[in-house]
């Protein structure tokens, strides 16, 4: 069936899809814009399925924190390339998950967010997603998402590849302490908050070597107690113990001093590396 320039002109400005693809659809559905509509849906089943199997080494980490620092969240968006990581579509796609994932119900896993609806919008995420595929023909996947009570403060690197959840508690209301720890995490990736975190054998076969080595110098036990003690502070930095680093923006002072003079204390972080 022949169909007009008109149709397949308002087809392109419903769905943003190629000319040519718009066109075809609505040949196949006999002029019919819903059932094109549908045509072009299932298209995108078949992108989906061909490129299931396509690395996502590319895409997009998105940090929000509300007003109060009660609550913060990041998601994670991946892509096949780089072009696609930096444009509008998939920028707007991962804003409005991480948006929904902030202000509405919260979620467990990337299913339960896709399930919902966009902020401001009738769609659900899950449409939202379909249809960026759908234009892009690239694959794209929603792979994490994290929320967490506060305070809580973030950063993500600027090429959006490196996120940061770092979670306190306290009441000072100087939150810039906590987005400082936020890029130190960033930068020098702990990998613990607290020794505590540390496998429990690892740390007292590294005491009681210290121990045995203080110990052999003759000094009383509550000397060798104060020796062993300072040098397992430098094990613990060794190991990445967040709150016994030095702060990055002030190394006279660990990164749980320079929480607790503004009223804070570490309770955790989440540090994502996109696709790792």
């Amino acid at each position: 069936m022949a169909v007009t320039a008109a149709a397949v002109k308002a087809l392109r400005e419903l769905t943003n899809l190629p000319m040519m693809d718009c066109k075809k659809a609505l040949v196949e559905a006999d002029g019919d814009q819903e059932k094109a509509i549908e045509v072009l849906r299932e298209q995108y089943k078949k992108i989906a399925i061909k490129r299931a199997d396509n690395a996502t080494s590319e895409g997009q980490i998105i940090v929000l924190i509300n007003d109060d620092a009660s609550e913060g969240v990041m998601v994670e968006v991946q892509c096949e390339s780089a072009p696609v990581a930096g444009s509008e579509g998939l920028q707007s796609f991962a804003k409005a998950c991480a948006e929904q994932l902030l202000n509405g119900p919260g979620a467990a896993n990337a299913e339960e967010l896709l399930a919902q609806n966009a902020p401001g919008s009738d769609d659900t995420l899950q449409k939202v997603w379909e249809e960026l595929t759908n234009q892009i023909r690239e694959k794209i996947v929603l792979s994490r998402v994290a929320r967490v009570a506060g305070p809580v403060q973030g950063y993500v690197h600027h090429d959006g590849k490196n996120g940061v959840l770092f979670q306190a508690e306290g009441e000072s209301g100087e939150l810039e302490v906590l987005r400082d720890v936020a890029m130190h995490i960033a930068a020098l990736k702990p990998q613990v908050t607290y020794p505590d975190g540390l496998d429990a054998a690892t740390v007292q076969a590294e005491r009681d070597r210290l121990t045995e080595e203080a110990k052999a110098t003759g000094k009383p036990d509550n000397i060798v107690e104060k020796i062993v003690d300072g040098r397992m502070s430098n094990f613990y930095v060794e190991n990445g113990v967040l709150t016994s680093q030095p702060f990055a923006k002030d190394h006279s002072k660990s990164d749980s001093q320079a929480l607790a003079e503004k009223g804070f204390k570490a309770v955790d972080f989440t540090r994502w590396v996109l696709g790792r």
